[in-house]
């Protein structure tokens, strides 16, 4: 009961936002849309930004993975981290740490002044967009087939070696097999994050040259107030990303696994010269992509401002109703995909796999329905019976939390469904269900995964930018909004010292949490 009604809700709120959006698009004449060339140039330019994004992140992404694969180096456990943080990593973050580099008045411009360039250069635009994307998704990519390379048997690399294969031919007979099998999924990731990307759009877009649906559909409402060609476009919106979860979906294929033993291949074998290079060249190029623009984070923000950036109210209330609207929206999700799971483990294990899968699937509806597509059609439904503001805060959490279920769901299902199997004959015999069973069986081999689904809900909402920016008002701000605001005015040393905070507050908040619940005593 539990999952049928958390999915029951789910249903009932984006089926609500939905015959809001088509509502008010029935105003519209449908058929005629096309001929808008506005319309076809951001479809058009949503489709090449995405499709450039991916090229850029994924192939890139190949090389650095297989020479982190097959070599040992210090530091490579902490580059593999900072890889993962990037999944969590605030937007704003990440685009305030590439300005401070590659911006007109950043590092590299200064570097090139004194060098007598008299040239110059801009990161808004399709080129900064293109960047920024690459700086958020390339480690994403690297971490999904570094994980496919460690799955290659080892007995693989002892036979390459045995036959006498050369690094070329063993990447190209080893690791491409197993590469290959993991490409459609990272390619599909990839390409919906970029289609569906906002913060970036909107804080690195040129105007109406460099504009996507998701960031039109922000500007009809939040600026022109135009209601009915917002709803059509949020519809557009989610046609096409339907489309391609369903293109993604029948191109990806489940990846293999084996049983035989799985380890690193020995460095013996890749020992040439040319072959060292060729890998340090690689991993060289990763470590300055990611490393300065975080470092420049961390530097800019310790100026001149700080200490009259820190005495700002402003700057407090944000925070403050980032942390209410994290800290509940990281809590929902959880909860809600917990009670999801506990009604499709018990499915499975009835073998009622179709009605289980269903039921997962309610949980993800998020990744067809982008976050602003969704405020968009929440905002029409309230303003037919309330204020919209008012209920701004609860709108925003709820957003949030359905944006976090999906990688609850996806941290959780495995884990939970082994537990469950291992353990679901002795809890029958002892009469034991409910929280007792949470409680003493499955927490102590279950609170690693919560603790990492909590953390990521928590991080991922901290740092969001989509449901606050049609929602926010200048009493109502979360901290990203607050950022953003002081990057759109070019107070620069004031947004330093706020991308530091939330930077700090992201990563130490997303390791605090694992931290506490995992060192929680079992009972």
């Amino acid at each position: 009961m539990p999952g049928l009604m958390t999915a029951g809700l789910i249903l009932l709120l984006v089926a609500g936002a939905l015959g809001a959006l088509i509502n008010e698009a029935s105003m519209l004449d449908i058929a005629s849309l096309w001929h808008d060339p506005y319309l076809r140039h951001i479809t058009a330019f949503s489709f090449t930004q995405a499709l450039l994004s991916t090229l850029l992140s994924i192939v890139p992404a190949i090389p650095v993975a297989y020479a982190l694969s097959r070599r040992q180096f210090p530091g490579k456990a902490l580059l593999m981290r900072i890889f993962a943080m990037t999944l969590v990593l605030p937007v704003l973050v990440a685009v305030f740490g590439l300005l401070a580099i590659y911006g007109n008045n950043g590092l590299l411009a200064n570097i090139l002044a004194l060098q007598g360039w008299q040239g110059s250069f801009s990161l808004y635009g399709l080129q900064g967009i293109l960047l920024a994307h690459v700086f958020l998704n390339l480690p994403l990519a690297t971490r999904l087939f570094v994980q496919s390379l460690e799955g290659i048997p080892f007995e693989q690399h002892q036979l390459a070696t045995h036959l006498g294969m050369s690094s070329w031919q063993a990447f190209r007979f080893v690791a491409w097999p197993r590469l290959r099998q993991q490409l459609p999924h990272a390619i599909g990731l990839v390409f919906m994050l970029c289609f569906t990307s906002f913060a970036v759009i909107m804080a690195l877009g040129g105007g109406p040259r460099a504009t996507t649906i998701e960031l039109a559909i922000y500007q009809a409402l939040r600026y022109d107030f135009d209601l009915a060609g917002g709803a059509i476009l949020a519809l557009w919106q989610m046609l096409l990303c339907c489309s391609l979860v369903l293109l993604s979906q029948r191109f990806a294929k489940p990846l293999a696994t084996s049983s035989q033993s799985v380890t690193n291949p020995r460095q013996s074998q890749f020992d040439s010269l040319a072959s060292r290079c060729w890998d340090g060249c690689w991993i060289g190029l990763a470590l300055l992509l990611v490393f300065p623009p975080l470092l420049s984070v961390a530097v800019a923000g310790l100026n001149s401002q700080t200490l009259d950036t820190l005495r700002s109210p402003g700057l407090w209330q944000a925070i403050r109703h980032s942390l209410q609207i994290a800290s509940i929206a990281s809590v929902l999700a959880l909860v809600g995909g917990t009670a999801i799971l506990l009604t499709s483990r018990q499915w499975r294990l009835t073998h009622r796999r179709w009605q289980a899968d269903g039921l997962d699937l309610i949980g993800t509806i998020i990744l067809v329905t982008p976050g602003l597509v969704l405020s968009t059609g929440i905002f029409l439904l309230l303003r037919q019976f309330t204020d919209a503001f008012a209920a701004a805060f609860w709108v925003v959490i709820a957003v949030n939390a359905l944006m976090a279920l999906p990688y609850v769901l996806k941290t959780l299902s495995q884990p939970m469904l082994h537990v469950a199997q291992q353990y679901e004959p002795l809890c029958q015999s002892l009469g034991m269900s409910g929280l007792s069973r949470l409680r003493l069986v499955e927490w102590r081999a279950l609170k690693k995964p919560f603790a990492q689904s909590l953390a990521i809900g928590f991080v991922l909402s901290l740092g969001d930018l989509g449901a606050i920016a049609l929602f926010g008002s200048q009493d109502f701000q979360t901290l990203p909004l607050y950022l953003f605001q002081l990057l759109g005015s070019y107070q620069m040393d004031a947004a330093a010292v706020a991308a530091l905070i939330l930077l700090t507050l992201s990563l130490g908040l997303f390791s605090l949490v694992e931290k506490l619940i995992i060192r929680t005593p079992s009972c």
